[in-house]
Parts: C-alpha cells; sequence; structure tokens
C-alpha cells in the first residue's frame, strides 16, 4: 500500500515555520516531543508524515489564540502540507480523523491551527458507499427538473404534535411545494413520537401523491441510537417516505457508516453544531474538508447555510462549501451531494445564490420566508418558485414580481 494521502493546513506559530511543521508531522505519526527508541531511520522513511509543501503568510500583530508557547514573541502565519503513507492507517475515515486533526489543535506552537483541505486516494472510495442519490436521484423521486426543489423546515421547531405536524404538511402540499424537513430538534419525544409523526405526514403526503402524481419529499429525523435509527428509516420506508435525516455531529462518522449500510432512502445530513468547527478562522476545520468525510460514507444532501443568513458565515465561506458538494471527489466514484441553501433564506436570496453557484442543483429550504409570509404558507412557496424562475432567466425581481403578488409580498416582508 504505497499511496499517500495529504492535509492542507493553516498555521500560526511564534516558532520557526519549518520546526513548527516538523512538530506537526512528527505528533501526527512516528514522533513525540522527545526522540524514542525505536524510531529508526527505516521507521520513519516508512510510517513518518512529510512537510510537502510550506509557505510563509507573513507576520501577524498578536497571536489568535491563547496559551501557546511564546506568548510574547512575534507570531507568523503560514500554509502546510502533510503527507501520510496510507499504510499508516488504510482506508479508514475514523483513523482518518484522528490522523489529520487528533492533538494537532492543543500543541504549544501553535496559536491557530485550521484543517483546509484533504486529499485522499481511491482506497478511500472503495472502501465506503458513497451517496446512493445524490443529485439525481433526488430530482427523480421528488419529480423536480430546472430548477431547485424548493423547501421548508417545519416551523415552530419543536412543540406541535403529530396531528399538528401532518395538518401543516397537509397545507404545504396543497402549496406544491417539493420538500419539507423535520427540525432537528424534533425527534421522538413524549409530545410528538417519531411512530406518530412518521405515520400521520405519510398518510397526508400519499394522499396528495395520489391525487396530483408528485409525492413530496419529507425527510424525517431518524437521529438516535443506532437500532432506533434502523427501526425509524424501516417505518419510513414501509410508509412509502422518500428520505432521511441524520444529524451527523450527534451520530458521528461510525453511527452514520453503520446507517449508510441499512439505508435506502436518500440522507439528508444536517451539520447543526458546525460553528464548533468553523467560527474561529485560526481553528477547527474549514467546511471544504469536512464534508470530504460525509460525502464517501453516503449523505446525499448536505446543510451549507445560505446568503445573508441569520449566522455569522459569510457568503463567500456558503458558496465555497456548495461548490465542493457539488465537485466530484473521484473520476469514477464522484460522490456528489446535493447543497441545502437554508438558515433565514426567502424570495431575496435566489437571484445572488443563483449567480453565485451557477447551478440550480440545490434545495431552498425556508422556514420563516414560507412559513411567516403575509399571504401564508402557500405564497410563500409561490413567492420562492417564482424568485427561482427569475434568477435563472435573468430577470430583476421587482420586475418579475409584477402581476405575482405572492413574490411582490415577500419583496415588501423580509429585510
Amino acid at each position: 500500500m504505497s499511496e499517500r494521502f495529504e492535509a492542507d493546513y493553516l498555521i500560526e506559530t511564534a516558532y520557526p515555520l519549518e520546526a513548527a511543521a516538523e512538530a506537526m508531522a512528527g505528533e501526527q505519526s512516528s514522533g513525540t516531543f522527545v526522540p524514542v527508541p525505536g524510531e529508526t531511520p527505516e521507521l520513519k522513511a516508512r510510517a513518518a508524515a512529510q512537510v510537502v509543501h510550506l509557505e510563509d503568510l507573513g507576520p501577524v500583530e498578536a497571536p489568535a489564540l491563547p496559551g501557546a508557547g511564546k506568548a510574547d514573541a512575534p507570531h507568523r502565519r503560514a500554509r502546510v502540507t502533510l503527507s501520510w503513507p496510507l499504510a499508516n492507517i488504510g482506508p479508514s475515515l475514523p483513523n482518518l480523523m484522528a490522523t489529520v486533526a487528533g492533538n494537532l489543535f492543543e500543541l504549544k506552537q501553535f496559536s491557530g491551527l485550521k484543517l483546509l483541505d484533504l486529499r485522499l486516494p481511491r482506497a478511500f472510495a472503495d472502501a465506503y458507499q458513497g451517496p446512493a442519490f445524490g443529485v439525481e436521484g433526488t430530482r427523480r423521486l421528488s419529480g423536480v427538473e430546472g430548477r431547485p426543489l424548493i423547501g421548508t423546515i417545519i416551523k415552530p421547531s419543536i412543540g406541535f404534535t403529530a396531528e399538528e405536524t401532518a395538518a401543516l404538511t397537509d397545507t404545504l402540499c396543497a402549496a406544491d411545494i417539493d420538500f419539507i424537513k423535520d427540525d432537528e430538534l424534533q425527534s421522538d419525544g413524549p409530545g410528538c413520537p417519531f411512530e406518530d409523526r412518521a405515520r400521520a405526514v405519510m398518510a397526508v403526503i400519499n394522499r396528495h401523491a395520489d391525487r396530483t402524481g408528485k409525492k413530496v419529499m419529507f425527510a424525517f429525523n431518524v437521529t438516535g441510537e443506532h437500532d432506533e435509527m434502523r427501526r425509524r428509516h424501516d417505518l419510513v420506508a414501509e410508509l412509502g417516505g422518500t428520505c432521511a435525516m441524520v444529524s451527523l455531529n450527534s451520530v458521528g462518522l461510525v453511527g452514520m457508516a453503520a446507517f449508510r449500510r441499512h439505508c435506502a432512502l436518500p440522507i439528508h445530513a444536517h451539520r447543526n453544531g458546525w460553528g464548533m468547527f468553523d467560527r474561529h478562522p485560526l481553528l477547527g476545520f474549514s467546511y471544504v474538508a469536512w464534508q470530504k468525510f460525509w460525502r464517501l460514507i453516503g449523505a446525499d444532501h448536505m446543510h451549507v447555510n445560505g446568503l445573508s443568513n441569520k449566522f455569522c458565515e459569510a457568503d463567500d465561506s456558503v458558496i465555497a462549501s456548495a461548490r465542493a458538494c457539488l465537485t466530484p471527489m473521484y473520476e469514477d466514484k464522484p460522490c456528489i451531494a446535493m447543497p441545502v441553501f437554508s438558515s433565514g433564506q426567502s424570495a431575496k436570496q435566489a437571484p445572488g445564490t443563483y449567480r453565485a453557484l451557477g447551478t440550480s442543483d440545490l434545495i431552498f429550504a425556508a422556514g420563516g420566508g414560507i412559513m411567516a409570509h403575509p399571504n401564508g404558507p402557500a405564497a410563500g412557496v409561490a413567492s420562492l418558485k417564482d424568485a427561482w424562475a427569475a434568477a435563472i432567466a435573468g430577470t430583476p425581481l421587482d420586475e418579475y414580481a409584477r402581476g405575482r403578488p405572492a413574490l411582490a409580498a415577500a419583496l415588501g416582508a423580509y429585510a
């Protein structure tokens, strides 16, 4: 197994850059803080990580994070690429995570360290299933072509009973929505048991599908212990459902991989908790690196936030995340995931999203942008469809809104 894998980092340190990079490589392969017996030249040649690129980005005024050594010394930033032999770990994503991240963030040499990207040999694609549906399968199941899937999140996020959830689903299906999802907070509590919710919601969806020939895709939140997830998935499939939602950070790599092996539905991968990885520019993971783990395992849809969102993420970061999901990982096994735009979205963001991304291969999910429309949820759905038709046609929204009251009302209602 002579192949290698690589990881790119942004680092900040008061130590000499070469020494800091070598500390990273040693800590995450054959070395430690002092030489040890047994780390022979032959072993290092076989197993040690290598620093294959080091680019000095210049000095900074002050350290980004506390607790690093030499706090009063001048600090510099750099880009570093490390390379490891695949034979160290084999094509194992949990052990890849331990290798490219692991103890690195705690090393005293660094006042900042962020994983930016990964390049993985084909052996990882052979070891993991990847998405079973992705863009093409999602479009086939939803019956939507040539535009984004227009979706929403059940709101209020928590507190509805199964019957209330089904009643709102009925309203949304009548409005010709494409996609609905549980909020990640709605799971299997006694106020809204999963089985009751699934049965009530799917009765509504199947009734509308019998009437229209189109089955709305509902992403049921199956997150839980592994046996619970399997049972919930099987119930959704038995009822004719077409999507299962999983909170990635809650179930972890191993839980997600086990679920993917069992799953026969598209997996809607929710990134809740993402901010702990990316909120600080000099700590954690970039989304570009992080999403590759989940696409290899088999996520069909990946949340990427949205433009002008209700959180703190900048628009260019959102678009970079969405492009990453749509960028093939391997020529013969692309592992494409459909990006999901959400978080404070309304009709107003459609043109900018389409212009920046250059494709309609996405799910555009608006909670308040549909539920809080001044003329009701049906008008909210209509406003988003109109906004995306305008975006794809290259027509300004205010011009397209003439004679389209749902879009006109949305443009006046959302800041």
